[in-house]
């Protein structure tokens, strides 16, 4: 449904979708009926004179997104809402788009001057970089490649939660890669540095853009290799092997971690059955 792009339409459009962020908060229509993004013509649209990033259409329809200062106020009828609290309350498609937007006006912002040099920098014409015209460095939106493994254990999955995690719910294991490390010495890493144990025979899953900041989750299952349940004591606060029928809360339905969980368990159930 998403067609991304960089170089803006002409003209533009009253139905123009656009993503308004005031820090990591996401201007939504949200008192009455569902919440929803405002499109051009609607309070809350973006002026056609400011400063705005194209990022692409979703289902025929542009989107644009851009930043406003840390105390603009929402018009009325419209609320700022923290885009991680918008998870699973707003159309998966509608939020993958939130979190690109938000991911290229944080870039924009954040790389208004050259860290090579200092000086300022300068939106590149015809891709989505900035570039310095002191030394000609280019900055282009950093991404930061995570890893997720599920690990098996016969008809059991191992499942663990941050401090962080809402009340009750576990997941996947997960860390970000660090740099030298493959995908797969990554999983061996967090796995072992997390709960102690070893892991083999990975098998990719699949993938999902995370914007919290810039982060992209590529999920992998895993088969228990050895040793024994050893918790990082600022990283985990509870993990297990649970069976299939008998699982704690587990993640949104949306969200990467809770299709790997599903496909799993699926997968599990269909061989013993």
């Amino acid at each position: 449904m998403f067609i991304p792009g960089h170089l803006p339409p002409d003209p533009l459009a009253a139905d123009d979708l656009c993503f308004v962020f005031r820090n990591t908060a996401l201007l939504v229509f949200a008192a009455e009926g569902p919440t929803r993004v405002p499109v051009r013509c609607e309070p809350g649209g973006l002026d056609p004179a400011g400063a705005q990033h194209y990022i692409g259409s979703l289902a025929g329809r542009h989107c644009y997104a851009a930043a406003t200062g840390a105390d603009t106020q929402p018009p009325a009828g419209m609320e700022w809402r923290d885009l991680r609290s918008l998870f699973g309350r707003i159309d998966e498609a509608v939020f993958g788009v939130a979190g690109r937007g938000l991911q290229i006006v944080q870039w924009d912002l954040t790389h208004r001057f050259c860290g090579r040099c200092g000086s300022a920098t300068a939106l590149h014409a015809s891709e989505r970089s900035r570039v310095c015209p002191s030394c000609g460095q280019v900055h282009y939106p950093r991404l930061a490649p995570a890893v997720m493994a599920l690990v098996r254990r016969g008809d059991q999955l191992l499942l663990a939660r941050s401090p962080h995690f809402p009340e009750g719910m576990f997941s996947a294991l997960a860390g970000f890669v660090e740099p030298g490390e493959s995908l797969e010495q990554t999983i061996a890493r967090e796995v072992r540095e997390e709960v102690g144990i070893e892991v083999a025979n990975l098998r990719y899953f699949g993938s999902q853009s995370w914007p919290f900041p810039h982060s992209l989750m590529l999920a992998f299952t895993a088969d228990y290799a050895g040793g024994e349940l050893a918790l990082q004591a600022d990283e985990i606060e509870a993990a297990d092997w649970f069976p299939i029928d008998r699982l704690p809360r587990l993640p949104h339905r949306f969200s990467i971690a809770r299709r790997l969980i599903d496909a799993t368990v699926e997968a599990i159930a269909a061989r013993t059955d």
